[in-house]
């Protein structure tokens, strides 16, 4: 609606000129967004608005519903979301993480900074090594498996060797641990770790999950270090995958958790006390823990499909003993039945909503070689 005691001024960005608006130009959350940034023509989130304060010197922050002089509304027609995407992400690397309205703050940030501070998708030039196939290595603060103390560490990732690798000393010439990059996952884990840039890396030991836990005071050099792991696993992909097109490659590389919090459960007798334990659900492996830092798990339950007699139920069987929370889980194997408590409603409910969409999803045929391994176990 125009002011008409001052024909330049708009009071409400006109709806016409919003017809891109579906979704943050950032974070792709899917609103209309109410913020603009007048000087890049983009539309953008509540939440994205305030990353963008962040680099006034390349972004200046506007409510739609503000004054709007005709010119800042001729800018933002002229550019638009759709428009700003092809300029600005035209030379995105298949493996680079695009990040949403639920990843962290960092990592959003970062990639606002990358596109529009650093202009690392407009130009190859720009971008670092690691997109190349030429790895990464520099000095990370790992956390100590025993002590909890967080230390510097030396960390090399190396694709023409397939592997992450740290040392304990600077000029240690063997590795403290080799993480091969076939079975290599990360994912920002900032309230578990207690630091904006945290990290968490696992890998598979004898078909074992491990855990270490990273963070860098640079929040670019973590990204850094997260895409790096991203490109090594793209590249040994198409190597190991060479039919596969590029969309079915990405959702490979790195993966967040299906769920986490704690639990308590009982030994396979039912009959043991129910102890308190961090769970992770990781695919098809549900891991417990003593505490949720832990390098590694106190065990691991392989989750089928129902297909392979697989359910989830509510609640826990009327023979159960011991005291245990109020709400409980039962899942049911070909084996053996598992017995879960949550001390919430809430908490049962999005547990079991996990393990139902893990459930009702099919096995790939990979996955029966794992499920065999687990039964197996001793």
């Amino acid at each position: 609606s125009k002011n008409e005691s001052n024909p330049a001024a708009v009071f409400c960005f006109p709806e016409q000129e919003r017809h891109e608006t579906g979704s943050c130009n950032i974070c792709l959350n899917i609103i209309k967004p109410d913020w603009a940034s007048l000087t890049l023509g983009v539309f953008v989130c509540q939440a994205c608005s305030l990353l963008h304060r962040s680099i006034p010197h390349i972004s200046r922050v506007k409510a739609v519903h503000e004054t709007w002089d005709g010119g800042e509304v001729e800018l933002m027609a002229a550019m638009g979301n759709g428009a700003a995407k092809a300029k600005y992400e035209q030379k995105v690397p298949a493996f680079y993480y695009r990040p949403t309205h639920s990843d962290c703050k960092m990592l959003r940030e970062q990639w606002i900074r990358a596109k529009y501070e650093r202009n690392e998708f407009e130009f190859i030039e720009k971008q670092e090594p690691y997109s190349a196939g030429n790895g990464i290595e520099g000095f990370l603060w790992k956390r100590g498996r025993d002590n909890g103390q967080f230390l510097s560490r030396k960390f090399v990732l190396s694709e023409r060797e397939g592997a992450l690798k740290y040392f304990n000393k600077q000029d240690a010439r063997d590795p403290k641990a080799v993480m091969k990059i076939e079975t290599l996952n990360a994912t920002f884990q900032p309230a578990k770790i207690g630091n904006p840039c945290g990290l968490q890396i696992t890998y598979l030991k004898d078909n074992s999950t491990r855990n270490i836990f990273v963070y860098h005071s640079d929040a670019k050099e973590m990204v850094d270090w997260f895409n790096a792991i991203r490109a090594a696993r793209f590249h040994y992909l198409q190597v190991a995958f060479p039919g596969a097109s590029d969309e079915e490659l990405v959702p490979k590389l790195t993966r967040n958790f299906m769920k986490e919090g704690f639990m308590e459960k009982t030994g396979p007798k039912h009959t043991e006390g129910f102890k308190k334990r961090w769970f992770t659900m990781d695919d098809r492996r549900l891991m417990y823990f003593k505490d949720p830092l832990d390098a590694y798990a106190r065990g691991e339950v392989f989750i089928g499909s129902k297909e392979n007699s697989y359910t989830v139920l509510s609640g826990l069987p009327p023979t159960t003993q011991g005291h245990h929370w109020n709400h409980g889980i039962t899942i049911v194997t070909p084996d053996r039945k598992f017995l879960f408590a949550c001390e919430t409603e809430a908490e049962q409910r999005d547990w079991i909503a996990a393990f139902q969409r893990v459930i009702n999803r099919p096995m790939r045929p990979q996955e029966y070689a794992v499920e065999a391994h687990f039964k197996h176990k001793p």
